[in-house]
Formats: C-alpha cells, sequence, structure tokens
C-alpha cells in the first residue's frame, strides 16, 4: 500500500486555507484525518502530530523574538531605527521648541539620544517574557495563530504579555535614565521652558519620562518581534533550524 507523502506545510496550508470551519477543533481534528490517510482511504499512523507543528510555531516565535529583543537592545537599536526611535514627547513639543528658539539645539539632541539608551537598555528584559508566555501556548492558540495573517503571533504576545512587561521594565527604565544621566539633560529643558509661563499663561511641562520611555519602548519591541514573524512565514532564509523548514518549508510557495 502506497501512502500519499504528507508535508508538515500541507497540514499548515489547510489550517490556514479552511476558513468555513468553525471552531479550532474543526482544523485540528481536520489536519489530523489528513495526515493519517492513505491513497486506499485507511489510516496510517500520522506522519506529523499536532503537537509536533507547535512546536515548531513556538521555536519560530522564539527565534523571532530572541533577533527582536536583542536588535532592540543594540547600541542604536532604537536611535538608528526610524520605525521605532523615541521622538520628543508629544505633550512636551513646546519645550522643545522654546528650547531651539533658545539656542539650546544640543541639549535637545542629548536628551533624545539619552531617552533612546533608556529604551536600549530595559529592553534587554524582554526575551523571557515572552518566551515564557510561548512556554504557556496551547494548541488552540497555536492553530489560531497558524491562520492568522502575518502579525498573529505577535498581537497573541501583545494580549499576553504587555501588563508583565510593564511591570519588568519599569524599574529597568528607571535604573536606565540614571545610567545614562537622563535627567540631567530633561531637567534644563522644562525649567527653561516652565519659566515662561510666568508670563505666558500656559500650564507647566510635567511629563512623567519612565512612562513613556517604558510605553514606547515596549510598542518599539513588538513592531520588530511583528518584522521578524513575518520573515519567517515568508522568507525561507529566515528559517534557521529543521523544524522550521519543516513547519514553514512550502509555506506560500517558498
Amino acid at each position: 500500500m502506497k501512502k500519499i507523502k504528507i508535508t508538515t506545510i500541507t497540514l499548515i496550508g489547510l489550517s490556514l486555507g479552511i476558513a468555513s470551519c468553525d471552531t479550532l477543533t474543526d482544523v485540528a481534528q481536520t489536519a489530523t484525518d489528513v495526515l493519517t490517510t492513505t491513497e486506499g482511504g485507511e489510516k496510517s499512523a500520522p506522519g506529523l502530530t499536532n503537537d509536533e507543528v507547535i512546536a515548531g510555531l513556538k521555536e519560530a516565535l522564539t527565534i523571532g523574538i530572541q533577533n527582536g529583543a536583542s536588535k532592540a537592545s543594540a547600541v542604536d537599536g532604537f536611535l538608528n531605527n526610524p520605525k521605532i526611535r523615541l521622538p520628543f514627547p508629544e505633550e512636551a513639543l513646546v519645550v522643545k521648541e522654546k528650547a531651539l528658539e533658545l539656542g539650546l539645539d544640543g541639549q535637545v539632541e542629548k536628551f533624545e539620544l539619552t531617552m533612546n539608551r533608556a529604551a536600549e537598555e530595559a529592553s534587554k528584559t524582554a526575551a523571557p517574557i515572552f518566551i515564557d508566555a510561548i512556554k504557556n501556548m496551547s494548541i488552540q492558540d497555536g492553530f489560531s495563530i497558524l491562520r492568522g495573517g502575518d502579525s498573529a503571533a505577535t498581537q497573541y504576545l501583545r494580549e499576553h504579555t504587555t501588563e508583565q512587561l510593564i511591570v519588568a521594565f519599569s524599574p529597568k527604565v528607571q535604573e536606565a535614565t540614571e545610567k545614562v544621566q537622563l535627567t540631567k539633560y530633561w531637567n534644563p529643558l522644562t525649567s527653561t521652558y516652565n519659566k515662561t509661563t510666568f508670563l505666558t499663561g500656559k500650564p507647566k511641562v510635567n511629563t512623567d519620562l519612565n512612562k513613556y520611555i517604558t510605553d514606547r519602548a515596549i510598542d518599539g519591541l513588538f513592531t520588530l518581534v511583528q518584522e521578524e514573524e513575518a520573515k519567517i512565514r515568508k522568507d525561507p532564509m529566515a528559517r534557521v533550524t529543521d523544524i522550521l523548514q519543516k513547519v514553514f518549508g512550502s509555506l506560500g510557495g517558498n
């Protein structure tokens, strides 16, 4: 009896393609039926279990996270990446404008540099939090991600890790801002501006820098993780292990 050769990616393609299924249980069962069917319509031992498929997905996410976190935490990881660079806080742009009017260009530039350095430093704590969320991913979660778009895994991680990231990042951002002496460049700018409010009647600026950096750093991390997820889904060169090649090898025709 000649068995039909079913590749891992056939399973994934099936999982992604049968949008008419009402539940993830339908997806998993249909995938199992395909894996165990021979040319004669008989059943045989499955070539790849659901657990193995999900293991491949988890490995893909782990690699994507490690790559993304590594890029974010590198020197200039935020500063030289326009997609995630932290700009001058929007609610404090009046401070920037006044500082530039007064010729404090160097102070503004140094403040923006040190703010991005703080985000890079804090990002070093991100990977373990992401990876813990991946370890706890269920088979149903995995199939839902496989059926989703290029950012389905990133959205899953955002939902399951944001609160933990905020808790972990906040003290690290505090340490980082002290390490790079951020307030040394921030306080003169705000003090100079706030003195002018006595004459202009405008409200003083008192931006919570730690919260601003924490929120923007986390958003930047998710941006990089989403890029890595899209690579693994579409780019054969990004599949650096056997399981990734098996799971994603023919997805999208690659």
